[in-house]
Parts: C-alpha cells; sequence; structure tokens
C-alpha cells in the first residue's frame, strides 16, 4: 500500500479536450488518470446508438483516447480508469486491445458491466422528479443505475492498466483506485468521504482550474485557451493537495475550488453517492502556493441502501431553422416571418418557440444591421419536425423580402428521468482482457 497517491483528471465530460491530458500523463507522476466522460443524456443516446448496432454504444470518440493516451501511460506505468463504456464496455474493452495491438503495445484491460437494469425494473413505478410512472411520457429505452466504488474494486484488483466502466457515479471513479492503492476500507464513511471529495473536485476536469468559471472583469482567467487539468495528491489520512502542471493555462485558487466543490451536489450537508452520505459544511481550502490548494475536513455517513436509476426515453423529435434578414428593416421582416411561419403550421404553432436575434453593425449607432429568425419545436412525430423546417425553409419565396441563409436541423429527443434500485438487485462483474 502507498502512503500518498497523485490521481488526475483527463476529461470531464465526452467532448472535452484530448491533448492536455497527454501532457498531465507525460509530463506529471500520476499514478491513475481518470477520464469522466459520461452524462445522463449521454448514456441513453449511446444506448439509442447500440440498439441500432450493437457493435456500438461505447464512446463515440474512444478510439481519439485511446491511440492518444495508451502508449504515455504505459511508458509511464499510469493507469487509466474511465467510464467512456457507456453502454457498451466490453465493446471499448476490445476496441482498446484492439488499438493496444496495433500500436504494439502490451496490455490488460478490465471492464466492469452490470449497471443495465431495464429488464428488472417496473416501469409503472413512480420517478423521483414528479411521481408519474416512468412509463408515462414515452417509450423507456434505456435504465442505468449509477454503481459505486465498491464495484469498480474489484476489475482494478485484476491488475489491469486501462479499468472500463458504464454508469457509475462520477466521484467513484476517483474513489476505487484511491481506495486500492491506500488500503481504504469502503464500508469506513471517513475513508469514503476523504475520496468522493477529492473525485467531486476532480471529476469535472479543467472546471477546476478556470473553465466555466471565466467572466471577464469579474472573474479572469489567464490563458484560457491552454487550460491544464488538474491532478491531487492524496495522503492516506485522506488530505489532499490540488494542483495542475506549471506552464500550463488557468489558475487554481480558493474562488475556483469552492465553486466546483458546490457544483451539482443538492444538499451540502447530505450530498447522496452510492460510496457515502457526504458532509461538506466543515471542508476547509487553503492556498498554499501558487496553482496549489489544499482540501481537508470532509465528513461521511452510512452510503444510502438503494442507487438512483437514470431512465432514458423517447420524448419526441426536436426541430430547429432558421433564416437571416440583413439591412434596413431587418427586424420587422424577420418577425413579419416568425408569424407567418406560427399561421402556416396552425395547431403545432403552440409547440414552438420563435425568436429574432440581432446584432448591429460596427459603429451604428443602434442600428441592427442583421438578424436571425430561429424557430424551434418539440414535436412527437419526425414527420412534424420537419414540416416546421420546411416552412422555415419555405420562406425564400413565400415570405418577406430579403431572406437568405436557411439552415434545418431535426434530432431525436431522449429525456431522463429518475428513480432508486435496491443495491441488492444488482450484479455487477469484471472482466479481464489483454492484447493476445
Amino acid at each position: 500500500m502507498s502512503d500518498s497517491v497523485r490521481i488526475g483528471s483527463g476529461a470531464g465530460f465526452a467532448g472535452d479536450r484530448i491533448q492536455p491530458a497527454v501532457d498531465l500523463v507525460r509530463d506529471s507522476t500520476l499514478d491513475d488518470l481518470v477520464l469522466e466522460c459520461l452524462a445522463e443524456r449521454t448514456i441513453a443516446l449511446a444506448q439509442q446508438r447500440r440498439r441500432a448496432d450493437p457493435s456500438t454504444g461505447y464512446d463515440g470518440r474512444a478510439a481519439q483516447w485511446f491511440r492518444a493516451l495508451l502508449p504515455v501511460a504505459l511508458d509511464r506505468g499510469t493507469r487509466i480508469v474511465s467510464n467512456l463504456g457507456a453502454a457498451n464496455p466490453l465493446g471499448a474493452g476490445r476496441l482498446a486491445i484492439d488499438i493496444a495491438g496495433e500500436m504494439g503495445l502490451s496490455c490488460k484491460v478490465a471492464v466492469l458491466t452490470g449497471d443495465e437494469v431495464l429488464d428488472a425494473l417496473d416501469l409503472d413505478r413512480p420517478c423521483l422528479e414528479d411521481g408519474r410512472p416512468l412509463n408515462a411520457r414515452g417509450p423507456v429505452i434505456s435504465a442505468n443505475a449509477y454503481l459505486g466504488a465498491d464495484a469498480i474494486t474489484p476489475a482494478l484488483a485484476t491488475g489491469a492498466d486501462v479499468v472500463l466502466t458504464g454508469r457509475v457515479a462520477d466521484p467513484s471513479l476517483f474513489l476505487a483506485p484511491l481506495a486500492d492503492r491506500l488500503g481504504w476500507d469502503l464500508s469506513d464513511p471517513a475513508s469514503a468521504a476523504h475520496g468522493t471529495l477529492v473525485g467531486h473536485l476532480l471529476e469535472c476536469g479543467t472546471q477546476l482550474t478556470g473553465g466555466y468559471f471565466a467572466d471577464p472583469g469579474r472573474k479572469d482567467v489567464p490563458e484560457l485557451a491552454s487550460l491544464g487539468y488538474p491532478w491531487a495528491d492524496v495522503s492516506a489520512t485522506g488530505e489532499a493537495v490540488l494542483g495542475k502542471l506549471p506552464g500550463t493555462g488557468g489558475l487554481l485558487d480558493r474562488h475556483t475550488v469552492r465553486e466546483q466543490l458546490l457544483y451539482e451536489i443538492g444538499d451540502p450537508g447530505a450530498y447522496l453517492t452510492p460510496d457515502v452520505v457526504l458532509d461538506l459544511y466543515g471542508v476547509t481550502l487553503t492556498e498554499t502556493a501558487r496553482d496549489r490548494v489544499r482540501v481537508a475536513g470532509a465528513v461521511g455517513r452510512t452510503r444510502p441502501d438503494q442507487l438512483k436509476v437514470s431512465v432514458g426515453y423517447q420524448a419526441g423529435h426536436r426541430a430547429e431553422a432558421g433564416i437571416s434578414y440583413a439591412g434596413p428593416g431587418c427586424v420587422d421582416r424577420a418577425r413579419l416571418a416568425g408569424d407567418v411561419v406560427r399561421e402556416r403550421l396552425g395547431t403545432l404553432g403552440k409547440e414552438l418557440r420563435i425568436d429574432v436575434v440581432g446584432s448591429l453593425s460596427e459603429g451604428a449607432q443602434g442600428e441592427v444591421a442583421h438578424c436571425w429568425l430561429r424557430v424551434a419545436g418539440l414535436v412527437r412525430s419526425r414527420d412534424q419536425a420537419e414540416m416546421i423546417c420546411h416552412e422555415v425553409e419555405s420562406l425564400y419565396t413565400n415570405g418577406p423580402a430579403g431572406g437568405g441563409g436557411v439552415r434545418t436541423h431535426v434530432i431525436e429527443v431522449i429525456g431522463i428521468v429518475s428513480t432508486l434500485v435496491d443495491r441488492d438487485a444488482l450484479n455487477p462483474t469484471a472482466t479481464l482482457l489483454e492484447v493476445s
């Protein structure tokens, strides 16, 4: 067991930047790098892709992440832990193995499955949001439970270089490797609280180092274009020091840490996770040097008996369409165009949102030089959504003068509601894959 562990964050969402994660692994001495790439709608959309093609369903950029990180992480001895597996962790694991083989790398990949609970879920049960049945809004397509660190640790115990999961709680991705290396007992609320605090602070990546924090003139962040990902040195006693690589952009101070500390937690005295009920009221933040903050004081209570389940359902189709108008009177013409679209769509008009967005010409005294009519609607069928787009496009010759630059887009919308499931109803399984 170690006395101290350095754990880094290399992603805070599915579309995050890859190169700073490579830099962090290459230029630091990380024991573990965590890529947190999964949100509530992300996994429902991944389930939707997998239904259309069973070979897919993992993160769409997984290959890019593996090609960029595997060579440097394996060379540096840094273990990668990630929920890139999304709706198909085994598929992501096989992809990692294939890429490692192509690159001539020796690699072990452990895959965690068992978070899917759709087949075992009573869809007539009430959701947490408003008490209506889970299936009241549309056909349910996915149900994934938030597994905790205890489900991840068997995968870590295999000695894998890469551990891939589906839906697990974000802080658990960090707590599990910390407990694995520091010898923490996950049934101990104090240890679970320390690791969950670190995980919560690191899980959103560069939000801790100035991303999503910057507000010019109020909260200035230097070199925002070259933000560096954060890491934490965590001791066996649970104290942690947060930092970032020297020479990277952004900043890490009490203000950035405090914002992330309070991000998406609900009750600061009872932040519910699969591993612990976390009390943040006693947490202290101390700046020890430039871009260094010591965090301590998390308190934990016994973990909940039930796990949260994210349930995805087909919520309809969203149409977004727009047309631009320019020159004198452009705002009035755009507003007239919006009135025309609403009238032509008849009863469907009540489902629409119609906005006119304008911009001033450079140096003008309040004169709008260009504006954009935006029409959006959430409807039940694709045909209705395409009807909205068609009516906006028809404004070319059937609307006010000077319209142009029409753009239209239709997507299927996946909605999310939540419920709870008993912890013992799940059977998480770790599978080890190796380059042959």
